[in-house]
């Protein structure tokens, strides 16, 4: 197997808490300090995804809520497409990549008419084959998918539906388990073997999507063969809201970010039996025969 240089995306998500300076301050710990490589955010249009009912209700965990229902929290978590033009030319300044979640038809059109150079469909949506479909069709970047809580006739469905509309090598394929946090044995990353082995050779790459705590299963993610490893990121996991508990600061960031490369450099074969950097060990060490 050839061996990828990794490619890190640093989620926001939601963990700016909806205020704008609050994302420029992740976006610009993300490329500097963190060094990663992209940034994401997500979109939702909340009328489109909730029912009436699920709109009014109030929010699962009170505690977590910006609002007096799951639709008023929701909708005070959101950016406006003019807001999020603003933050992918901010991310332009900042020299990361600029990326988004979308969660509905609706926001997969207004993101796509940002020309992002990647979309990501969450697990949760990746059997919206109307937005699909409209992504395949009218959007040029590549396509990331998300495939927790996902079926292998799903997966199998997926695949086919992007090779017959001729898409299959601009889509990025994450091996997810869909759980805020996921203990290290519900991670399953054999399971990037199996994705790899089934749709290595039809779709562009494998990624991995963790919601794990710490940033060991990511390196062996990466060997496995995930060369795109995404990870939930915030300036505090105290932060009132769902995902902070189960994201990385911007230290863990920045240390996956040199784990990553470090495992880069080393996975390869010797390109010669002795290497010159042993070769005065070797002068010096190694037993002679008298």
């Amino acid at each position: 197997m050839e061996y990828l240089k990794p490619y890190l995306i640093a989620e926001i998500g939601c963990n700016h808490k909806g205020n704008i300076e609050i994302a420029k301050e992740l976006i610009k710990t993300a490329s500097i300090y963190c060094k990663a490589d992209a940034v994401k955010f997500q979109k939702r249009c909340n009328h489109e995804l909730l029912t009436p009912e699920q709109y009014n209700a109030p929010h699962p965990n009170p505690a977590n809520s910006y609002g007096k229902t799951y639709g008023a929290h929701r909708e005070f978590l959101e950016f406006t497409v003019e807001q999020h033009k603003e933050l992918k030319e901010y991310c332009e300044q900042m020299d990361i990549v600029y990326s988004t979640s979308v969660w509905d038809l609706t926001s997969a059109k207004e993101i796509a008419g940002l020309s992002p150079q990647f979309i990501k469909i969450p697990s949760a949506c990746n059997n919206e084959y109307k937005m699909l479909d409209w992504l395949c069709d009218n959007y040029g970047g590549e396509i990331h998918i998300s495939l927790g809580m996902t079926t292998r006739a799903e997966e199998e469905k997926l695949v086919k539906l992007f090779e017959e509309r001729g898409r299959n090598q601009d889509m990025v394929l994450y091996v997810c388990t869909s759980g805020y946090p996921v203990p290290f044995e519900d991670t399953c990353i054999l399971e990037i073997k199996r994705v790899r082995e089934a749709y290595g050779r039809k779709v562009k790459k494998i990624g991995f999507s963790g919601h794990h705590l710490g940033i060991a299963i990511d390196i062996s993610a990466y060997t496995l063969g995930a060369f795109v490893i995404e990870r939930h990121y915030t300036l505090d996991r105290t932060w009132k809201g769902t995902d902070h508990a189960a994201s990385l600061e911007p230290e863990g960031i920045r240390k996956l970010k040199r784990n990553l490369m470090a495992t880069y450099a080393a996975l390869h074969y010797k390109e010669k039996e002795i290497l010159d950097i042993e070769t005065v060990q070797r002068d010096k060490l190694k037993y002679r025969e008298h």
